[in-house]
């Protein structure tokens, strides 16, 4: 299981906690877990990335093992401790201004 933070304003449209845990299929991707997040709840697709080019929209970045993935390719293997459960994949709502 796949263990994933989301932020306030997603927990809120998806009515979930801070975390979910997701069933992802090998290899464990931004785009597995993205796909998995999605179909587990609908209400979140095209709030994290585009629904049709499938990149991540702006202001959200995620981050696994205190690592910024955000510019890393979707199909790019994350960490092995977020592929085993250890470690969460975090989904940030960033923000803008100074």
């Amino acid at each position: 299981m796949i263990r994933v933070l989301l932020p306030t304003h997603l927990q809120r449209l998806a009515n979930v906690g801070r975390e979910v845990e997701l069933l992802v299929t090998e290899p464990v991707t931004q785009s597995t877990v993205l796909d998995a997040l999605e179909a587990s709840y609908p209400m979140l697709r095209g709030t994290i990335r585009d629904q049709v080019t499938l990149e991540r929209r702006p202001y959200i970045r995620f981050f696994a093992c205190g690592q910024d993935y955000s510019l890393e390719s979707p199909e790019s293997p994350l960490p092995e401790a977020v592929a085993k459960g250890s470690e969460r994949f975090r989904i940030v709502g960033a923000m803008a201004g100074g």
